[in-house]
């Protein structure tokens, strides 16, 4: 059987996947899949850095803005989406294009041992742990992950529900515990280019930094605001994501406007520096550094291995 082809691009927060997933689509005849896990929410679009309708250049986008910001998305639910999308999008005879940084949330979709139940089960597994989290507080799922997934538990926060909570979701829906996710080899799934993105760390962090400062001129802080004066419960999903939940606490006078600035870049910093230790360990992706090189220099340096893979002309 004939493989449908499918091009990831990966890598790092602010190192500039957005841009060159856009630029590769206008010469592959390409459309966009976005593997962002908050992406998928609406009205979060400065501190989720979401594409504008402008800055889309006329490429077709897809998962973004598909969920209420307190509606759960769960990967089970991107996994079925992603690979309706890839077959529809090549039915147009377009390239589809993966493009993100949640690691689980890609390789939920190229390899095939990712199995899940029913969408409604993963539900009710969230609920249930978000109940245990509200009674009896985060140390005691923390205390049950260590059990399944020492390894996780190791790397996760105690106080991180979000990520406790998802990890526990893999394990329960998959049998697998999440981190033995990260060492999978080989796909056999799609005919798959993975390219990565990377840079120099001291110019990533500053580059990271400095978008912060620049969501926040655009005016984050009153997006969340909003988002609370509409109504949107703090205990949202959505407004679990890196930044929100900070901003809130200042919101909430519970910790200082600069605090709450310097806790969203060192915890963007470590998300970062996550991403980049998840990717390394895949073996098939093409590593880019894209260090002080221009958009057009480095998608000279993809294209010609992606026209090799699928056979393709640039236009």
């Amino acid at each position: 059987m004939k493989l449908l082809p499918l091009l990831v691009i990966v890598g790092p927060t602010a190192v500039g996947k957005t841009d060159i997933g856009i630029k590769l689509a206008k010469k592959l005849s390409g459309e966009i899949i976005s593997a962002d896990s908050m992406q998928v929410y609406k009205d979060l679009n400065i501190g989720t850095a979401k594409i504008t309708p402008l800055e889309m250049e006329g490429i077709p986008h897809h998962l973004i803005d598909i969920k209420e910001p307190w509606e759960s998305f769960s990967v089970a639910e991107f996994q079925q989406l992603v690979e309706e999308k890839i077959v529809e999008i090549n039915q147009r005879k377009h390239l589809p294009i993966l493009v993100g940084g949640t690691g689980l949330y890609v390789n939920s979709v190229i390899y095939n041992k990712y199995n899940f139940t029913p969408t409604g089960e993963i539900g009710n597994i969230r609920k249930k742990y978000q109940e245990v989290v509200d009674n009896f507080g985060t140390e005691t799922i923390h205390r049950e992950l260590a059990k399944v997934d020492p390894i996780s538990a190791e790397k996760i926060h105690p106080n991180d529900a979000k990520r406790i909570i998802r990890a526990l979701e893999v394990y329960h829906t998959t049998g697998r515990p999440i981190s033995s996710f990260a060492n999978d080899k080989g796909s056999d799934k799609y005919n798959l280019a993975l390219i990565g993105l990377n840079m120099d760390r001291k110019l990533l962090y500053e580059r990271i930094n400095r978008r912060v400062d620049l969501m926040l001129e655009k005016g984050w802080l009153k997006e969340v605001q909003d988002l609370l004066n509409r109504g949107v419960p703090q205990d949202s999903p959505a407004l679990q994501g890196l930044g929100y939940k900070q901003l809130i606490m200042y919101l909430n006078k519970e910790i200082s406007y600069e605090k709450a600035v310097e806790i969203i870049k060192r915890e963007t910093r470590r998300y970062a520096k996550r991403q980049i230790t998840w990717f390394k360990r895949e073996n098939q992706i093409q590593w880019i550094d894209v260090t002080n090189k221009s958009k057009d220099e480095i998608i000279l340096e993809i294209l010609p291995s992606i026209c090799r893979k699928f056979q393709r002309e640039v236009e």
